[in-house]
């Protein structure tokens, strides 16, 4: 059992001090190999490690071609700034390699778990020697796939896998005790900016989560093309999570007065606390209305924009 540390008991300072103390007890003179994606749990770690282990820490960023718009240049520039070196490694043939073909949820996240941790970041670890991998698991992740809900990337221990035996490296998770406006608060005082630890939560599996039905570089890009049209639309919400998910099968429409079999995206907006729970924001009609038809008129082949109403449970935030 998981002692969560809650947000009114959380004192920052205490907590990165503690940690970044773990972190070197157990990495002692080795070398760690940091996963960092870009979001809010990655990024928090990221600096953690950073002030651990300093030049005995190796950042890494896998392009795996399944993640937003100019990310991997983001997170370099942003990270860059901070004085953290992070190497961007090219993985994504592997990646669309090992989704060919798979259409069960399960079965993609799998896929993709045992090409981040088996393929990917075992051959990282193999050539650098290091024995440790740091990653930000958080207690929502452990709760979500303990639970049977949905099988979180980042979970190992709790369902009995032992990565040292799967992988050939430990995992350190300095976040386990947290949940995200936790991470947010450690993320501030470390000495993020706001435009990473306030970022709205992204998935393990990146877009991936977000298309239902086989993956592939196509249909990642529909995706992605819809999701710069959500994000940016609504960026000042306020809400916890936003996010666009494509369909699988086709639907009619109609484009210069003729029939068109095109794509459905499904446009999500979230008010949540922890995750575990969530409503749809309501959204006013005339801000769904804005993104459907800027969608529909700028990412080819969409003919059909829908919102989701279902709350959480028995929806997940993520469709996949």
């Amino acid at each position: 059992m998981i002692e969560e540390i809650r947000l009114q008991e959380l004192n920052p300072e205490k907590f990165i001090s503690e940690r970044t103390q773990e972190i070197r007890d157990a990495v002692g003179g080795d070398i760690a190999i940091n996963a960092l994606s870009g979001g809010v749990d990655s990024s928090v770690v990221t600096m953690l490690g950073h002030l651990a282990l300093g030049r005995k820490l190796r950042t890494v960023f896998v392009e795996n071609g399944l993640m937003r718009e100019g990310e991997a240049e983001q997170v370099y520039n942003l990270f860059k700034n901070l004085g953290v070196e992070v190497e961007i490694v090219d993985a994504r043939e592997e990646f669309f390699d090992a989704l060919k073909g798979i259409t069960d949820p399960e079965e993609k996240r799998e896929a993709i778990t045992q090409t981040f941790y088996r393929n990917v970041f075992g051959r990282i670890v193999r050539e650098s020697d290091a024995k440790y991998l740091l990653q930000g698991t958080i207690l929502t992740d452990i709760d979500e796939t303990v639970a049977g809900i949905k099988r979180q990337h980042n979970v190992f221990e709790q369902l009995g896998i032992d990565p040292q035996d799967a992988f050939g490296y430990k995992i350190l998770e300095p976040l386990i005790r947290l949940r995200k406006e936790g991470v947010r608060k450690v993320g501030e005082a470390v000495g993020l900016p706001s435009e990473l630890f306030a970022r709205i939560p992204f998935p393990g599996p990146a877009l991936a989560a977000r298309i239902i039905g086989e993956v592939t570089p196509e249909r990642i890009d529909t995706v992605r093309k819809a999701t710069v049209v959500v994000e940016r639309v609504l960026k000042a919400s306020g809400a916890f999570q936003y996010l666009a998910i494509l369909h699988e099968d086709r639907v009619t429409g109609m484009r210069d007065g003729k029939r068109e079999f095109g794509q459905q995206i499904e446009v999500r907006c979230w008010n949540s606390k922890d995750a575990r729970t969530a409503k749809p924001a309501r959204l006013s009609f005339e801000l769904l209305e804005q993104m459907a038809e800027e969608i529909t008129s700028t990412v080819p082949g969409v003919v059909s924009v829908t919102y989701n109403i279902a709350t959480k449970p028995p929806s997940t935030i993520e469709a996949i």
